[in-house]
């Protein structure tokens, strides 16, 4: 076996995925192989939620590996030592016995491949049970089947019990294209045939070149970071099962596990360059889980809808409302008249729920009841409690009626978008009468209609209507050029630096977070801030192209990634994505 990697996407993304951070993962699957964290062999993870056998809805954050320890072993059960090298398709082990090889032959199933004319094998520790205890006893369930082949002569074959679980020890002799393949699965395992591992690798390695193939070019100082950002779209996707009727993009495999509204319609962002079907699904993955009152839940995942939450406090829980807006964004790419015919209405459901549930005084202003809602988790501005008028959400709203009146104009529903368009004027003349501070040139967020004087961006987000006046507007742009703000070396931060609850490694409360910088750079376009716009852009690029990996989030000074930062991240490689394509063809986005 050698390292005959034939696509030049693939080399260019040699060792890039470190197996201790990022896992090696496959299109459509939900296994996570990493290395072991003491260095020593590997271990799998699944990307599943298990709350049927596993209750909790993040339990999974803290249950062990499926497999605890896959070491590749010598005739005699010694564990073999190795240099790793990772490619998007493979990963490859050079050993003192030869180069073993690990593919995915299919979403539920890895193959290892063997050194030629060699006596050898894997020895694993499978976990296959979770624990649950309760306050008058607990369960002890199955999680997953496993199951292990060969398409060559056995030589030994043991399973003993262990502290862990169960430890096999499968030693085969290699005669030519030898595999060993392990499936993981919910039903019966191995119900597909096994191949030769060059069959597989060959497979793997053409459907990863199609993949990369199928993305638009960018400028070559883009094209290193820009290749591992598609790989991210790709190694994120899930098949459909369950509640998810659709492939959908996790935000992170490894750390998030489920389909996310708010980061779905940003991957949609990315995905529109490549496949239309796929873009437009992520939608239609969300608003088959559309509430009977128009709510659109926060999640979904194969056994449940998160909708609802009790901690901080209990209510309702979704995200802000940028589908429509999104949505056009598809249109205007891959001009599409029936995906808009098909989510209008649904949309136009949505918007009503805000507005019909969430103005308890009336005014024609919408709040947030849960600060999950807003998307930022953990901002100061919710520390004090809930509800909370936000500047922000009611620009999103502005937002989301403007792209109804595009929609339906596409739709030939011009008293429908005529109606949309004065609403959306409408609402931004009761965000300024509601939420301007003409002294501090800022729009504060409030609880029970009292200022919450905490400097965010979202003090700023009505720039993105397109409706300000322009001394209004410049004001805003003042506050995002002011360095003892927001212009940090890696803007925007997400509270003010000179804020006394700014803390730059701390999610939502000061790091930068790569999709608030996208709004910016949309809403700076409107407002006729061409070229603050492009400067954004260009930081926001340069600050994702730092790092080998693309994160979560990142601390605004240094832009290093703070410790809880998730790499693999999706929307943070879809915009990477959506700017340096547009960067290349001379726009802004």
């Amino acid at each position: 076996m050698d390292f005959d990697v034939k696509s030049p996407y693939l080399r260019a993304l040699r060792n890039r995925i470190s197996l201790k951070h990022t896992p090696f993962s496959d299109r459509g699957s939900r296994l996570l192989v990493y290395a072991s964290e003491n260095g020593e062999g590997l271990q799998v993870r699944l990307a599943e939620r298990l709350t049927n056998i596993e209750p909790g809805l993040e339990a999974y954050l803290k249950r062990p590996p499926f497999i605890e320890a896959l070491w590749l072993i010598d005739a005699e059960g010694n564990h073999l030592d190795y240099e790793m090298v990772t490619y998007p398709h493979a990963v490859f082990f050079k050993t003192r016995l030869g180069t073993f090889g690990l593919t995915f032959q299919n979403s539920q199933t890895f193959t290892i491949g063997l050194p030629h004319e060699v006596t050898a094998g894997v020895c694993f520790i499978v976990a296959p049970h979770a624990v649950h205890q309760t306050e008058n006893g607990g369960d002890i369930r199955a999680v997953r089947n496993v199951s292990y082949r060969a398409n060559t002569r056995v030589i030994s074959n043991s399973v003993s019990a262990s502290d862990q679980g169960y430890k096999v020890e499968f030693i085969v002799k290699s005669d030519g294209d030898s595999a060993i393949a392990v499936g993981i699965r919910e039903d019966t395992p191995h119900t597909s045939q096994l191949v030769s591992f060059h069959e597989a690798l060959v497979a793997a390695e053409n459907r990863w070149h199609r993949w990369f193939s199928q993305a638009p070019t960018v400028d070559i100082s883009y094209r290193k970071q820009y290749l591992y950002a598609w790989w991210i779209m790709g190694a994120n996707l899930v098949q459909p099962h369950g509640l998810l009727s659709h492939e959908a993009m996790m935000p992170s495999k490894g750390h998030y596990v489920g389909v996310w509204q708010w980061d779905a319609y940003f991957h949609a962002l990315a995905y529109r360059h490549v496949d239309a079907d796929l873009a437009e699904n992520q939608f239609r993955i969300m608003l088959a889980h559309q509430l009977d009152d128009g709510m659109i839940p926060d999640a979904i995942y194969d056994e449940g809808v998160v909708a609802e939450m009790d901690r901080p406090v209990r209510a309702e829980v979704t995200k802000p409302p940028i589908a429509a807006w999104a949505a056009l964004k598809l249109h205007h790419t891959n001009p599409n008249p029936l995906f808009l015919r098909e989510i209008y209405g649904p949309l136009v459901r949505w918007n009503s729920w805000w507005f019909g549930m969430n103005d308890d005084d009336a005014d024609g202003l919408a709040q947030y009841n849960h600060p999950y809602s807003s998307g930022m988790d953990n901002s100061p501005l919710w520390d004090d409690g809930m509800p909370i008028e936000s500047p922000e959400l009611n620009t999103y709203l502005c937002l989301q009626q403007q792209a109804l009146a595009g929609i339906a104009e596409v739709l030939g529903m011009s008293s429908d978008a005529e109606m949309w368009r004065r609403r959306a004027k409408s609402m931004t003349r009761r965000i300024v009468e509601h939420f301007y501070d003409e002294t501090a040139g800022v729009f504060w967020a409030t609880r029970k209609h009292i200022p919450v004087k905490i400097m965010t961006p979202l003090s700023l987000y009505p720039l993105m209507t397109g409706y300000l006046e322009q001394a209004v507007a410049q004001r805003l742009v003042d506050h995002l050029d002011d360095p003892d703000q927001f212009k940090t070396q890696h803007p925007i931060p997400t509270v003010a630096i000179n804020d006394p609850n700014y803390n730059p490694e701390v999610m939502w409360r000061g790091p930068t977070w790569i999709n608030i910088n996208y709004l910016f750079i949309n809403g700076l376009l409107r407002a006729g801030y061409e070229d603050t716009a492009r400067e954004l852009r260009d930081r926001t690029l340069d600050l994702i192209m730092k790092h080998n990996d693309i994160y979560e989030y990142y601390n605004p000074e240094t832009g290093d990634p703070p410790p809880n930062a998730a790499p693999l991240f999706g929307w943070s490689a879809a915009i990477f994505i959506d700017l340096a394509i547009h960067a290349s063809r001379g726009g802004i986005i």
